[in-house]
């Protein structure tokens, strides 16, 4: 019997921005104006200046982002993208969206994103960019991987859907490649009210090139210089996000707090992805465990909301099976043993400390009382 309040895996729900945002929606509704107009335009120059890159083109979605980085860099149908194992489906599907054959690779065992070794092994005559996956808000081994891409002259496109303002030694996420695409799913660090992407870029001609290819392929109205998508970031979810944007860096310093917490209060046995980088957001914090479904029933019995992310890596989904991807054993067992604990904001630091002692008393074999 629960006889503690619940502790849901993430909170949704209005919060210290409730009446911000509600004014921001106001403030586009009265207006009369849905897409493509000033909201857009102002959030892209805020999300570019947070980002510290010169240009951001808001899209409609994360997946969008990838796909339209690609096309922007003129990969397509015979191409092959390499991208790891162990990430949402959407970063293969965005590459077999644009055309191309997702070349999947496996990971990195402790921090669990792509391996630059394996990386290095796939490449072949027909490999044109590399997907790189910010996994849970921890940037990749990006040394290693951009000398694989300078070696063999490949384009990347770094996948920062899970890191807004995460930094990689320091320099921010997706600015020292062609590209670095967003999402703003609901359940982001930085999300909207429903879906929303952006893609930023050191390069003014990339960025025109995506702010066609997002809108028909159009240079001006009824002008279609190439086959582009319908892939516009609304004006109702870039005045939510303006809102929100201020308030991330206190939120991300936030989910760095209660990690450390976190991963001074878990017991043996339980081991949280390893933090390669002070520059970790903490999107997700997951831990390895054998017996994940147990534990996670054993929360879930304690009122506490746990995910698992993700289940099935890309090389053993059917909707990958026609482009032969190898075996990834360090993915296998990793998707596995994964558990991802609540982390967010909102969470308290008793919060932490209950969902720790339950794991604890877990992991001793005891259950609540």
């Amino acid at each position: 019997m629960i006889s503690s309040p619940a502790i849901p895996f993430t909170r949704l729900g209005p919060g210290d921005d409730d009446a911000a945002v509600r004014a921001a929606i106001a403030r586009v509704i009265d207006s009369g104006w849905f897409v493509l107009g000033p909201e857009v335009e102002a959030f892209e120059t805020e999300f570019a200046s947070s980002c510290r890159s010169p240009y951001a083109v808001g899209v409609g979605n994360g997946t969008d982002a990838i796909s339209l980085a690609l096309r922007a860099l003129d990969i397509g149908p015979g191409d092959e993208v390499i991208v790891p194992a162990l990430t949402a489906a959407f970063t293969g599907l965005a590459v077999i969206a644009c055309g191309a054959r997702p070349r999947i690779v496996d990971v990195e065992p402790e921090t669990l994103t792509l391996d630059p070794a394996a990386c290095a092994a796939a490449v072949t005559s027909r490999t044109k960019a590399i997907v790189p996956v910010h996994l849970y808000g921890q940037p990749a081994n990006m040394e290693p991987v951009r000398r694989v891409a300078d070696r063999h002259s490949l384009a990347i496109v770094e996948d920062c859907c899970q890191a807004h303002l995460a930094t990689e030694n320091g320099v921010p996420v997706g600015t020292r490649s062609h590209f670095g695409a967003f999402s703003f799913y609901p359940t982001k660090n930085l999300g909207a009210l429903g879906d929303g992407g952006a893609i930023i870029t050191r390069d003014s001609a990339l960025a025109a090139r995506l702010r066609r290819l997002r809108n028909g392929g159009q240079r001006d109205r009824y002008h279609h210089d190439e086959p582009g998508v319908n892939s516009r970031l609304d004006e109702l979810q870039a005045a939510v996000l303006r809102v929100r944007l201020p308030l991330l860096p206190g939120w991300t310093a936030r989910r760095r707090a209660l990690a450390f917490q976190y991963r001074g209060q878990m017991p043996e046995g339980v081991v949280p992805v390893r933090e390669r980088d002070a520059g970790h957001v903490y999107h997700l914090f997951p831990v390895r465990v054998p017996a994940r479904d147990a534990l996670g029933a054993h929360l879930a019995q304690a009122g506490i909301g746990t995910l698992i992310h993700y289940p099935v890596p890309l090389s053993a989904q059917p909707a990958f099976a026609a482009y032969d991807p190898p075996e990834c054993p360090v993915a296998a067992s990793a998707a596995v043993e994964l558990l991802s604990l609540p982390l967010h904001p909102r969470l308290g630091d008793t919060d932490v400390a209950r969902v720790s002692r339950e794991v604890t008393l877990f992991s001793k074999g005891r259950t609540t009382t």
